[in-house]
């Protein structure tokens, strides 16, 4: 029988650790990582999880295996690998599942320069990967030949510095910031770099024991950042995901905030200081419609990928854009950094929030007005990437009733074995009673 065939999603590839995300897959990418550094040191970062330590010893192995030195950078946010990775010009790999829960680990891959991979690139990784799960199908170097492992701490300063600069000598004094940590790979340098900005700072969700991770925190599970909000009477909360290279924030009312709002306000901000790029945003497909409207009214325009900051990041990096990103937080402001960056995106927002004299509820409320929208995920068991063709009866159907005040949206999950049913429409209930007739569509097609 032959190896199994280890697929990158768009954002690498994710599992059960020690399951379908085993030590033989990680050293594999390990390998597989050297291909792309062409013989250059290998940088390898994780977050928090107690798997962790196993897939970085797994993916140290391939890289010194396939004749390169692992440089181990130890628990740090994936966009601090990205802005170190970018700076040596080499590979970095990241070891998270990002918002997953504790038992799920991932790998992903920057390309030299800190950049996401592109699609001929992922199908080398992919080449090299199956290789390497063959027995005796990846020989390498020997003796002396071979990579060693090594560590470098300075990553974390490296990326505190970049994140600091990006408000050019601005500070954040006066400001009171209640930051989730979620457990994971902010934990330590998120709090220190708003602090040192001149925040004052109160801190959840900082101590991770391996297992805690995004465990009813973070940007997921942001219930409880809502409640320390209005309690300690903060100016905002901030929180991030495991790996920290997403954020969603709360305004001081305890509302939450989302990626397509705090892009909304910063597109316009921008926009203002003549610093948007073409005058354009980059968002996904799940961008809410009422963000359209408002920038369109603006005098901003939209432009839409696929699902998955990868999308936006080469839509991006095609038209020289300089902000973009996902409803979801993964926000990329590309004048600053190569990826998306949750703590650059809230010392950013920190920044907007001083220089505008306004609060973040007002400056929320005023960015845009979101349709009412739906999602509801439908559990299946075969991959349907055309599960939109496959139901363009009804979902046209659905389409004509909400005409241009709503939209639908069918897509299989890149990450999850799920269909996700989106709806936007005028009311709640319009919404909802769209997304159910599309969710029995989906059943019926699975059942």
């Amino acid at each position: 029988m032959g190896a199994p065939r280890v697929r990158f999603g768009t954002d690498g590839v994710r599992g059960l650790a020690n399951d379908t995300l085993t030590p033989e897959v990680a050293l594999a990418v390990g390998r597989a990582a050297v291909t792309l550094s062409g013989g250059r040191p290998v940088l390898i970062g994780r977050d928090t999880r107690r798997s962790g330590t196993m897939l970085e010893a797994a993916v140290a192995a391939g890289v010194c295996a396939a004749g390169a030195d692992a440089v181990l950078l130890g628990v740090v946010p994936t966009p601090a690998v990205a802005v170190v990775s970018a700076a040596e010009d080499t590979v970095g790999v990241v070891i998270s599942a990002s918002h997953n829960p504790y038992g799920d680990n991932g790998l992903k891959l920057f390309a030299p320069g800190g950049r996401k991979l592109t699609d001929d690139e992922q199908s080398e990784v992919e080449s090299v990967i199956a290789a390497a799960l063959v027995p005796g199908g990846s020989p390498g170097p020997t003796g002396a030949e071979v990579g060693v492992v090594r560590r470098d701490d300075t990553a974390l300063d490296r990326y505190a510095t970049a994140v600091e600069a990006a408000i050019e000598g601005r500070r954040l004094d006066g400001l009171h910031v209640v930051v989730d940590c979620a457990h994971g790979a902010n934990s330590v340098v998120a709090p220190q770099v708003l602090a040192a900005l001149g925040a004052r700072v109160e801190v959840l969700a900082d101590a991770p024991d391996g297992v805690n991770i995004n465990d009813g925190v973070g940007s997921t599970h942001p219930e409880s950042l809502q409640a320390a909000v209005t309690a300690s009477g903060a100016d905002l909360g901030v929180a991030f995901d495991g790996d920290a290279d997403r954020l969603l924030a709360v305004d001081e009312r305890g509302r939450l905030v989302d990626g397509d709002q705090i892009m909304a306000m910063c597109a316009v901000d921008l926009h203002a200081r003549g610093r948007l790029a073409g005058d354009t945003l980059v968002v996904t497909v799940m961008s809410n419609l009422g963000l359209h409207h408002a920038l369109r009214a603006a005098g901003i325009r939209v432009l839409t990928t696929a699902v998955g900051d990868r999308y936006v990041l080469e839509t991006m990096a095609a038209g020289g854009y300089s902000l973009g990103g996902e409803q979801s937080g993964h926000l990329v402001f590309a004048d600053h950094a190569t990826t998306g960056d949750g703590l650059l995106s809230a010392v950013v927002l920190c920044d907007l929030l001083r220089r505008s004299g306004r609060g973040l509820a007002d400056l929320a409320d005023s960015s845009m007005v979101r349709l009412p929208q739906v999602l509801r995920n439908v559990r299946v068991d075969r991959p349907l990437p055309d599960v939109a063709e496959l139901l363009a009866g009804p979902v046209g159907e659905a389409n004509e009733r909400l005409g241009d005040s709503g939209r639908v949206l069918l897509r299989p999950s890149g990450t999850e074995p799920v269909v996700r049913v989106m709806v936007e429409a005028p009311t709640v209930e319009e919404a909802d009673e769209v997304a159910v007739a599309l969710v029995a569509a989906v059943e019926a097609l699975v059942g």
